[in-house]
């Protein structure tokens, strides 16, 4: 198959979070299973920072924002070392500036334009590179234009006709919500900003697009998949949308680089180790309370946490618990930024009784150091699609204290009794998102850690777990096939 990922970042090009690493991930593990994939996305000043290879084409597009036409250039390039051809949109008026979405102040006031460009661009770029796609790989808010745009503007266009798409939710979260001013930008019918298709509460909902128009849907984990149709509280307005799809939403839970995440051969780690080989553990340990200037305590038990400081994350509970796990005995490093309260109380709490550590902002070896130097990993997330640090803490040895929602409900099984007798069980869990919960669920950990026996087949069943892309890109394509089935039975253009 011909498979195009439009995604509005891949690593190792930008980043701001998670959906860079999926696609950039994704894209050669597809690749490698003998399919032709190339990624699309802006060509941002980070893009241009990041990645001086790219070459400009001789191509360009001229997309139709309103009444203005706004000319775009397409530059070529490939993911370093894998041969996946990714193809960058230009524009300096929209992606030559500092960030992607926004900066600290909050979003950029165009946004709605930039993506407009970036949806109909992608479609301009793709006929006019001769690419006839089996399937749009579309991701995010940010795309969830592009199946709009094949069904209406393309809708008897010849080119795309057996173009198929799969729409991805990566975060409900973020949905793209725009005033219903800028509608006339968007150059389709008044027709369509109705309740059944691209209106939200008096806004257009560019990822309620996607979701609508899609010929398929997924997300990443069957939980998610489910939580997202059952309430408010996941579905954020939309589990209605996701209702009336539900025949057509599926779940695959995201994969991990374990080129770049296997502490057998992690560079950012003082020494290196495997499930046969463990000691390399302890020096990492070390070397972690060392950084965090904590004191080297091989009995004590090291919960790292690493992630967006925000209530989706967990962080208000974390911090509700806090005066009764210092009364532990156990350390805590905490790496991450996010909201401005949350940075404030946790950097004074930094150093407390020699428990605590923490550094705010993004800080990539650092990060490698606390998976590889903690022996359990704090996950108290309200929501979280799938979550990528458990399955980084499951191959490092680093046992997850997680809260079973989402993805962590779906990679991590809990060490009862019967699960560790079985060989089951890889982590803690608990259910209830508040900080009796959290502060129980820490206090089994530490109980854990004191049987060492236990613990050490707890953590040899994590490190067996195979999270590799390799089995998530298969059942990518077997959606990809799914697609292609749903768009050649259920081809019905609405043209406008």
């Amino acid at each position: 198959m011909r498979i195009v990922m439009a995604a509005s970042e891949v690593v190792p090009f930008a980043k701001t979070g998670g959906l860079a690493d999926v696609v950039g991930a994704l894209a050669p593990a597809v690749a490698a299973l003998g399919h032709e994939v190339s990624i699309f996305m802006p060509y941002y000043r980070e893009v241009k920072a990041a990645y001086r290879q790219a070459v400009k084409s001789d191509l360009s597009v001229a997309v139709l924002l309103g009444e203005e036409t706004v000319r775009g250039e397409i530059w070529r390039g490939e993911i370093p070392g894998t041969g996946v051809k990714a193809f960058f949109l230009g524009c300096d008026r929209f992606f030559d500036r500092e960030g992607l979405y926004g900066t600290a102040k909050g979003d950029f006031e165009d946004n709605a334009s930039r993506f407009i460009f970036f949806s109909r661009g992608i479609l301009e770029a793709l006929r006019a590179m001769g690419i006839r796609p089996d399937v749009i790989h579309c991701n995010d808010w940010q795309t969830g234009l592009v199946p709009v745009y094949l069904r209406t503007i393309h809708g008897g266009d010849a080119f795309f006709r057996s173009s198929a798409t799969l729409f991805t939710i990566h975060n409900m979260g973020y949905q793209g919500l725009f005033w219903h001013w800028d509608w006339p930008l968007l150059g389709i019918p008044w027709s369509h900003f109705n309740w059944k298709e691209l209106e939200f509460h008096g806004k257009i909902n560019f990822l309620k697009g996607g979701l609508v128009f899609s010929d398929l849907l997924n997300t990443v984990s069957p939980t998610y998949a489910r939580e997202i149709q059952a309430s408010d509280e996941f579905g954020k307005g939309l589990q209605g949308v996701c209702r009336e799809r539900a025949h057509d939403l599926f779940g695959v839970i995201n994969g991990i680089d374990v080129r770049t995440w296997d502490p057998a051969t992690d560079r950012h780690i003082p020494a290196n180790y495997s499930a046969g080989r463990m000691a390399g553990k302890a020096a990492c340990k070390a070397a972690l309370q060392e950084r965090f200037s904590l004191p080297a305590k091989k009995t004590v038990p090291l919960i790292g946490m690493i992630g967006r400081l925000d209530a989706q994350k967990g962080v208000d509970i974390l911090l509700e618990a806090m005066p009764r796990l210092l009364g532990m005995d156990l350390q805590l490093v905490v790496l991450g930024t996010g909201k401005e309260e949350y940075e404030k109380k946790l950097k004074e709490l930094s150093g407390a009784g020699g428990k605590v550590g923490v550094h705010l902002g993004f800080d990539d070896p650092l990060a490698h150091l606390i998976e590889a130097g903690s022996d359990f990993f704090l996950m108290p997330s309200r929501y979280e699609p799938c979550g990528l640090n458990q399955l980084y803490s499951l191959r490092y040895g680093t046992i997850p204290i997680v809260r079973k929602t989402g993805g962590l409900a779906d990679t991590v099984t809990d060490a009862t009794e019967e699960n560790v007798a079985r060989g089951l069980a890889t982590g803690i869990v608990f259910e209830s998102c508040s900080a009796e919960a959290l502060t129980r669920a820490v206090e089994r950990a530490i109980d854990l850690y004191g049987k060492k026996t236990v613990f050490g087949k707890v953590r040899r069943t994590g490190m067996a777990q195979d999270w590799s892309w390799d089995r998530s890109a298969k059942e990518y394509v077997r959606l990809y096939e799914i697609a292609r089935e749903r768009r050649r039975r259920s081809f019905s253009p609405t043209v406008g």
